[in-house]
């Protein structure tokens, strides 16, 4: 992994993404990426996605199940259904590219690493149950590739309980029969993903190991 110039000579930041099902423990894991290479005296930015931008936060409201379709309304019918599956992979595209134009590139840019919590490989996975994997490559293409991807393989049993025992409000995805669904798209988009380096690891492991392996896995890197 070279490292990049930005503008006006500066270094530019590494970009890292944190993968895995819902469950899988990506969140935890980006708080200690944080921690750790702000104790190596690197500076670092935080995010996520959805993102907290007008259509990310909206986006977590379809998740919610709280944004929904009214295909009766014209007709004075109650009807309610859940968003078409592509314009929610278009809403996640759009949240892609508005949180690039106006946060991880500028944040690269300045010579900050970016850890982000899901990606690109995130609507692959998810989107991808419902609509065409074609199509959400397609409008996910001017996305920029991480340097390095990390995926936590988790079970969908093993995240599903997880989620049960610390939450108490759920998403549309955090079911166990999706959550298979979700892990198998995943498994199947990771034979071929090669934007950017990608590293595998077990996190179905005890937190403080696989915090070691994630670490590990950037010493090579830092």
């Amino acid at each position: 992994m070279t490292t990049k110039k930005g503008q006006g000579g500066k270094r530019r930041g590494r970009f890292i993404v944190l993968e895995g099902i819902d469950g899988a423990g990506t969140t935890s894991q980006l708080r200690h990426v944080v921690e750790w290479l702000e104790r190596r005296g690197e500076l670092v930015h935080a995010t996520r996605e959805p993102t907290d931008g007008p259509i990310g936060l909206m986006l977590r409201q379809v998740l919610r199940g709280r944004i929904v379709a009214t295909p009766g309304q014209a007709r004075g019918e109650a009807k309610k259904e859940p968003l078409d599956p592509a314009a929610v992979a278009l809403l996640f595209a759009a949240d892609r590219l508005d949180h690039l134009h106006n946060e991880i590139v500028p944040q690269l840019e300045a010579g900050r690493h970016v850890v982000c919590d899901r990606y690109v490989l995130s609507s692959l996975a998810y989107q991808s149950l419902e609509t065409d994997l074609r199509f959400v490559r397609n409008i996910n293409e001017k996305a920029l590739a991480p340097d390095l991807t990390i995926f936590l393989r988790v079970r969908a049993e093993v995240a599903m309980a997880r989620i049960e025992g610390s939450r108490t409000h759920k998403e549309v995805f955090e079911q166990l029969p999706l959550q298979k669904r979700v892990a198998a798209a995943y498994e199947k988009l990771l034979e071929s993903y090669r934007d950017g380096e990608v590293v595998i690891l077990d996190g179905e492991e005890e937190m403080s190991m696989v915090t070691s392996r994630v670490r590990g896995t950037l010493e090579r890197i830092f």
